[in-house]
């Protein structure tokens, strides 16, 4: 593509590169590293005066750092005259906090937007944002993609299942497992759950009939995984024949691999908007690429084409 050029940071070089192919195109130089105190260093290698610069960047763990070198690189393609500069979050780290649902805390996800279009960002393209409502907290264009196919893909030519019952791990998933229950001719399921701390839920009811089904959660991230263990267990105990879970992005944070290795789940399904570290790599975790769906996102904004197509959940 004319005057477009693909920069990687250090979060997801991997994915970075995967893109860059699937647009038949190499990785632009960006120098990204540390001085000695620790701060970031960056250098843009390649002349991007007038270009169509975009960032690959989930800001996924160690979040801090991730976030800082994408707000660095935004700031120095901006004074090098690019001409037009899309953040390519498909992780979009700090949205849990999206909204003041106690006293006296922060809104993070509306600070990340507002640092992001401050650095010089003029457009963002991310993937199944924590809640929907972060598409509103931007004053430049946002493009929010959706997981959902390639997960039905998956299932639908891997694994045909029969029987299917797609289960929202909470109220607010319902939505997304609508979308799922509709591709795959599925009935649904809720999982009412009380939350007893940032990290941990309890299963508390479960609306929708489950028995002697083929279980799919699916849900946008899981972290410590215990919500997911949970809601694993409560529909075991239900008389579910197998449960599969298909969660975009995988945190998997403390010891959530063991948690899930020791599970009642016969398999995991997360996407490479997250890099897997190799001591998550067990055999219920089976990681589906988003290359191709963010390559042809990128393509269709640089072409000035809809990409509505994409984005339908």
């Amino acid at each position: 593509m004319d005057k477009v050029m693909i920069f990687s940071g250090n979060a997801n070089p991997k994915l970075a590169k995967d893109i860059a192919a699937k647009l038949k195109t190499k990785l632009a130089s960006i120098f990204v590293s540390r001085f000695s105190e620790g701060e970031v260093r960056v250098k843009v290698n390649d002349n991007v005066r007038g270009k169509d610069v975009f960032i690959i960047q989930p800001t996924c763990p160690p979040v801090n750092d991730n976030l800082m070198e994408l707000l660095i690189m935004i700031d120095a393609l901006k004074r090098a005259s690019a001409w037009r500069i899309t953040a390519v979050m498909p992780y979009y780290g700090y949205a849990r906090q999206d909204r003041k649902d106690q006293p006296r805390v922060p809104i993070t996800a509306k600070l990340v937007a507002n640092l992001l279009t401050v650095s010089g960002a003029n457009r963002i393209l991310t993937m199944d944002l924590h809640a929907g409502q972060i598409q509103g907290f931007f004053d430049i264009p946002l493009d929010h993609l959706f997981a959902v196919n390639v997960f039905v893909d998956y299932f639908e030519n891997k694994k045909k299942l029969k029987n299917i019952v797609v289960v929202a791990p909470d109220v607010g998933g319902i939505k997304m497992a609508r979308a799922y229950a509709k591709r795959l001719g599925a009935t649904l399921a809720i999982l009412d759950k009380r939350r007893i701390s940032p990290e941990s839920t309890e299963v508390m009811h479960l609306l929708g009939d489950v028995d002697a089904k083929t279980a799919i959660i699916v849900d946008d991230l899981v972290a410590t995984g215990g919500s997911l263990i949970e809601a694993a267990a409560a529909l075991h105990s239900r008389g579910v024949k197998e449960i599969y879970a298909a969660i975009t992005h995988g945190v998997l944070s403390g010891d959530a691999i063991s948690k899930i290795e020791k599970s009642f789940l016969k398999e995991l399904l997360i996407t490479d908007t997250i890099p897997l570290p190799s001591s998550a790599k067990i055999k219920k975790i089976k990681v589906l690429s988003v290359a191709e769906l963010l390559a042809e996102a990128i393509k269709r904004i640089r072409t000035e084409q809809s990409i509505s197509c994409l984005f339908e959940e």
